[in-house]
């Protein structure tokens, strides 16, 4: 089940666009769907998260916790839209096209791909372009 979890003002218009979109990635990359949990928030919210879990004191956009297994997709995925509204605009990319980007990383690196190397990173990017672009155009 694909779930949106709001710790902040912004909600998504339209929730069940995204769940098809998911699924679509899901399914594009041979995987189930677990129980995958977006959880929308500031940056204060998502650093607390990044001090308390991953010892981390900076800002990011996404932070992840994988309960996937070999084929099901499962885990938490905290995205601080504060972070993709101000990397929309560093990237000048739209808002929405910025939010597809970091909830399809997310599922990515639930998938098995990586960013740690700059090739990785190239892997990861194309990825990630494809995966938005299955989204439903209206």
């Amino acid at each position: 089940m694909i779930s949106f979890n709001y710790e902040t003002e912004f909600k998504i218009k339209n929730e069940e666009d995204y769940v098809s979109w998911i699924a679509s990635i899901l399914q594009s990359e041979k995987k189930m769907e677990g129980d995958i949990n977006y959880i929308f928030c500031n940056d204060a919210y998502l650093h607390k998260i990044n001090v308390d879990f991953l010892n981390h004191d900076t800002l990011t956009d996404i932070i992840s916790f994988d309960y996937s297994d070999a084929k099901t997709i499962s885990g938490d995925i905290f995205i601080s839209v504060e972070r993709v509204e101000e990397n929309a605009d560093e990237y000048n990319v739209a808002f929405e096209t910025e939010l597809k980007r970091v909830m399809a990383h997310g599922l990515l690196h639930y998938c098995g791909y990586k960013d740690k190397t700059e090739e990785d990173t190239k892997i990861m990017r194309a990825k990630e372009e494809e995966k938005i672009a299955l989204f439903k155009k209206d």
